[in-house]
């Protein structure tokens, strides 16, 4: 069990600084993540941040924490409502349906599954209690049948975002019931065709921002250790979250971790620039895995701009790294498992840095080929091991039965490695018997197949030549 300092240090938005991580409770760690509002398909801008704290999650089970990761669904929204209309579905199908395709893209990248995952309709009861709470205590007030935080009410608003209050601007309709332009909405009074719930101040729904703070204080309590998020929620949703917390005596997240966005042309992803990219569609380019591998490959905080190049780029180096177990595989014997290398956890520790951590998962492999070529096989092994325990955190080990079942390439290029073996058998006694010219023209065949052979202390070994593996 993990006790005190963990030598993990995180960067906290809140602060604006790079902290120890020291949890609430010795040995466990309690994550709340800010899931997906499901109102159409997911594409890759949606599922990184699931990917990046994913990654912290497998991080902290490795440092042997107990871990209780909750990621909220946004199932009741005005942008589900339009969209359901717009398509003439109930809002409710239009909801589950779309859920149901973000819940398919986090298992196709071989994200864990959540601890919990609320859906917002499904706690509207504490949704209103926690309403009543900040009524009670005057920092909210009714309206014209809506429900409102009173925003100069909570002296400490402002903090996480550096906004000042003046310049408070919450991105709303203007609603005739607000005191205050700069208050944001808690329940939403009814309104015909929509759907609604009974509440002491009116029928109506929840406003998004109420959701999250009632789920998180449900499954977590009044205080936890991270909060996680895409770095568009800042302003206004999580500093709203902090302030309707913190306004009831809850000291809500200890930690404020934020994942820069997927951009294309520097600009964030996102339907309105109609540059999506669908998840389903770039699995047609891709293998899952390596997909996975793109998107957890740059720093959580850092912008992640896409291009085709790119994608294909991280496809290539994680291919480099399973044919490198898979050699080993083959020539060696079974790859278990071993531990990850000191500068590796250092890189973890420090912010999560994955660059710096996937720069030793690459060493390991040219460290590893060399000993391979060289007839090095204990070494090789070693270096084997170590990069299946480092993948393995980084939530894409090659030789992991999830990627390997599922793996239409690797079934392919098993048939291949038998086709190809036949014929390197060919070759073999084609220069036994001094038939040169006979073992040449099999090379050239499997040249023209994009195979390269390369004859070593072990005999002769192949490979897809560059540019040939996807």
């Amino acid at each position: 069990m993990t006790t005190g300092a963990t030598g993990l240090r995180l960067h906290d938005t809140y602060t604006g600084a790079v902290r120890d991580f020291v949890p609430l409770r010795p040995g466990r760690a309690s994550i709340y993540l800010c899931g997906a509002t499901v109102q159409g398909l997911p594409h890759i801008g949606h599922v990184r941040s699931g990917v990046a704290f994913d990654i912290l999650r497998r991080w902290l089970l490795a440092k042997g924490f107990d871990v209780a990761f909750v990621r909220n669904v946004t199932d009741i929204d005005d942008k589900i409502l339009t969209k359901a209309a717009e398509a003439d579905r109930p809002w409710w199908e239009w909801a589950a349906t779309h859920e149901r395709a973000f819940a398919a893209a986090y298992d196709a990248l071989g994200v864990i599954p959540p601890s919990a995952e609320p859906r917002a309709t499904g706690h509207i009861t504490q949704i209103v209690e926690l309403i009543e709470r900040l009524i009670d205590t005057g920092h909210a007030y009714c309206g014209d049948g809506d429900v409102y935080f009173d925003v100069v009410s909570f002296s400490e608003y402002g903090q996480l975002s550096g906004h000042r209050i003046d310049d408070v601007h919450q991105g709303e309709g203007v609603g005739t019931g607000k005191r205050d332009q700069r208050d944001f909405t808690l329940w939403k009074g009814a309104k015909p065709g929509e759907p609604s719930w009974p509440t002491p101040w009116g029928r109506g729904r929840p406003g998004w921002h109420s959701e999250c703070v009632a789920m998180a204080h449900e499954y977590l309590g009044a205080e936890f250790d991270i909060h996680c998020g895409g770095m568009d929620l800042v302003f206004p949703h999580h500093e709203n979250e902090i302030a309707q917390a913190r306004a009831v005596g809850d000291g809500f997240a200890n930690l404020w971790l934020h994942n820069g966005w997927v951009t294309m042309g520097g600009e964030k992803m996102s339907k309105s620039l109609g540059n999506v990219l669908a998840i389903p569609a770039v699995l047609q380019r891709v293998r899952p895995a390596e997909l996975r591998y793109y998107l957890g490959s740059a720093h959580y905080r850092s912008m992640l701009e896409f291009t085709e190049t790119a994608l294909q780029d991280a496809a290539k180096a994680y291919t480099g790294i399973e044919e490198f177990l898979h050699r080993v595989r083959t020539r060696v014997g079974s790859v278990v498992p071993t531990s990850w290398t000191v500068k590796f956890g250092a890189a973890l520790d420090d912010d999560l840095a994955v660059p710096a951590a996937l720069a030793e998962v690459h060493a390991a492999r040219a460290d590893g080929n060399r000993a391979l070529d060289a007839g090095d096989h204990d070494t090789a092994l070693a270096r084997a091991g170590e990069i299946r325990s480092m993948t393995a955190v980084l939530g894409c080990d090659p030789l992991d039965e999830r990627w390997e079942n599922r793996d239409e390439t690797a079934a392919a290029l098993a048939a291949v490695d038998v086709l190809v073996a036949a014929e390197l058998r060919r070759r073999d006694d084609a220069r036994r018997d001094q038939d040169w010219a006979g073992a040449d023209e099999i090379r050239d065949r499997l040249k023209q197949a994009g195979i390269d052979v390369t004859d070593t202390a072990d005999g002769p070994q192949w490979a897809l030549a560059e540019g040939e593996a996807n």
